[in-house]
């Protein structure tokens, strides 16, 4: 009779936590430099805002650039059209938004970022079959293709609303900010934060915890094996880059709540910045490029109030401190 050998289970790979504790380390090494324990806290609460709304427009860019290896350097129009559209439902509605009541603030808030996100991802729809669907594996012409989506983008946004900046002012009761003491958070800045989190772990549980997100990482590693069990990968990867492209729209809508301003070139400005966050995140790592725009956001604002000069740079020398310790992102996932 054969005897059983038990097997040892696999191990278990380790847990890599020391990227995950970089913004926490930062926090801590600013804060006897700034001196002030309420102007850091204040900067910190700033900078977890702001990181929020950058991760929320990068994340649909490191999805697609990490795991469908699409250059989609256009990824600011989706941005900017977002913004726009967004208008068209804040500005008619300006007696709502100006009403000193938090639900009737949301009630037009909702909707025009639901339409923005609806846009955009309508846009990108449109952008993939018509522009990336050619050139998919041929990075070069990929680079070509989306810049120059993004610039005609920018131009037909000018042609429809004209070169002046749009006002877009925020609604009045998310005006003004919490007081505690010393310390001041901004109404704002705190939706900005529960957004972007939910945002997160939308993307964490549909990737991880779902049979879509399965198929969606499978068709990464062996898309021949996934089409061979019937399922079509095109169409998962078209409806990656139409959520990549929503998300855009969203993130454009609260950064121009932010800024209280929109303008055409708004996602080309923020482009550079976009990229910067999913390089030192890692290709196609959401974990990482949340981290990564958290560390942008707090070298931006701590940087800007303890040596205002190198604020302009600060992404730049981030992002090479970032690559001389780990060349491929803090999380990377992809062996491109």
């Amino acid at each position: 009779m054969t005897e059983l050998v038990a097997l040892d289970p696999l191990p278990k790979p380790k847990r890599d936590i020391l990227p995950l504790l970089l913004p926490l380390i930062l926090a801590v090494v600013m804060l006897p430099l700034i001196g002030s324990p309420s102007s850091w806290m204040t900067l910190t609460v700033a900078s977890l805002a702001m990181g929020m709304m950058i991760f929320i427009m990068a994340s649909g860019l490191t999805l697609v650039f990490g795991l469908m290896d699409v250059l989609n350097f256009g990824h600011g129009a989706f941005i900017s059209v977002g913004a726009y559209v967004a208008t068209l439902v804040l500005l008619p509605l300006a007696t709502w938004v100006q009403a000193d009541s938090l639900l009737t603030n949301l009630a037009v808030l909702a909707p025009a970022a639901i339409l923005a996100m609806g846009v955009s991802g309508a846009l990108g729809l449109i952008v993939e079959r018509v522009l990336i669907l050619p050139v998919y594996g041929q990075h070069l012409k990929q680079i070509l293709m989306t810049t120059g989506g993004l610039i005609v983008a920018e131009q037909a946004l000018y042609a429809l609303w004209g070169p002046q900046i749009i006002p877009l002012p925020l609604p009045t009761s998310l005006r003004g900010s919490f007081i505690f003491g010393d310390i001041a958070i901004a109404k704002y800045r705190l939706l900005a934060m529960l957004v972007g989190l939910a945002v997160f772990l939308a993307i964490q549980i549909t990737l991880n915890r779902s049979k879509i997100g399965l198929l969606i990482r499978a068709g990464v590693e062996n898309r021949e094996m996934v089409e061979a069990l019937g399922y079509r990968i095109r169409r998962l990867f078209l409806g990656v880059f139409m959520v990549g492209s929503a998300l855009a729209g969203l993130g454009g809508t609260m950064w121009a709540l932010y800024r209280e301003q929109v303008h055409a070139s708004m996602g080309n400005e923020l482009t550079v910045m976009i990229f910067i966050v999913i390089i030192i995140g890692g290709l196609g790592s959401i974990g990482g490029c949340f981290i990564g725009a958290l560390l942008v956001a707090m070298v931006a604002n701590y940087g800007g109030f303890l040596v205002p000069k190198l604020a302009l740079v600060s992404n730049i020398l981030l992002m090479v401190v970032i690559l001389m310790w780990r060349p491929r992102g803090l999380y990377a996932v992809t062996n491109r």
